[in-house]
């Protein structure tokens, strides 16, 4: 079976012939950042990462991201760090675009390829080396875990996604399907990030709106999107997040499988509190 192969960023610049406009749009409700935005001038550089650079695609942030951060890092041959995390509650996913990275994991190492799945817990001491000769790509999704008493965290695990049989949706002859590396009914796991995968043709059949924030990564195929009252064609390499309770539904519009890498925060009460910042502000 062939190694899958996923979107990641084009490098350098476009010709100064190609036209400006884009499909970037940033609005209240959800935002679109194409693959084509995604260019070597705007990536950051992230304290104890050697020989990397990251796209941030989501961050917390007033009017946009709530919950998570969301990266697509790249690390060179000889790069990684010993010392990735910089809040030590904080959890995360890594899915691996392309390249051969090490990770460790609580002093375990796992050698990782394109497609494998990597749940790291909170509290979790790990690090991610690429001895390879070719670059690795993955994204990087991070959450701050809400603990609940009486529930242990999540342990760390490593998956992939040809380990992991999707579960068709209910009604859709097979046309859709999510693959979920975790139980939906484990309550340790306060965000899950799964793989959506449609086949041409197949649709979300009504608007969707919850509660969950969004943040998805397309890896293969392309689709026109519905984002709040708008529809958006999206293609593989862009990203899209969407606020709480954006109505979403989907059309697989291209000759092959549309598959996104999609975050969403789950099994926790909606908080009542203020934030120590907004108390603050009200005291």
């Amino acid at each position: 079976m062939p190694e899958r192969t996923y979107a990641t960023p084009a490098d350098g610049l476009p010709e100064q012939t190609q036209r400006t406009t884009d499909r970037a749009v940033f609005k209240t409700a959800y935002a679109v950042i194409p693959r084509g935005v995604m260019r070597s001038i705007v990536t950051s550089r992230l304290p104890h990462w050697h020989h990397t650079r990251a796209w941030i695609l989501a961050r917390p942030l007033s009017g946009f991201a709530e919950t998570f951060a969301q990266y697509i890092v790249e690390v060179a041959p000889g790069g990684g760090s010993q010392t990735p995390e910089p809040e030590p509650d904080a959890e995360g996913v890594v899915f691996v675009l392309a390249g051969r990275p090490r990770i460790t994991l609580d002093g375990v190492a796992h050698t990782l390829r394109p497609g494998s799945y990597v749940f790291i817990g909170p509290k979790t001491s790990w690090t991610l080396e690429n001895d390879g000769d070719v670059a690795a790509c993955f994204q990087w999704i991070r959450k701050r875990y809400e603990y609940v008493a009486g529930i242990e965290a999540p342990a760390s695990f490593v998956s992939h996604d040809d380990d992991v049989e999707p579960t068709a949706m209910p009604d859709c002859n097979n046309v859709w399907a999510t693959t979920r590396f975790v139980d939906p009914d484990d309550l340790s796991h306060d965000m899950h990030v799964t793989i959506v995968t449609f086949q041409p043709g197949g649709v979300i059949p009504f608007s969707e709106t919850h509660v969950m924030e969004h943040g998805l990564y397309v890896l293969e195929g392309k689709a026109v999107y519905q984002l709040n009252e708008d529809w958006v064609e999206v293609e593989a390499g862009d990203f899209m997040w969407l606020r709480a309770f954006c109505p979403q539904a989907c059309y697989a519009a291209g000759p092959g499988p549309f598959r996104y890498l999609l975050y969403k925060d789950v099994n926790r009460h909606p908080s009542l509190s203020l934030s120590p910042l907004e108390r603050n502000r009200h005291a």
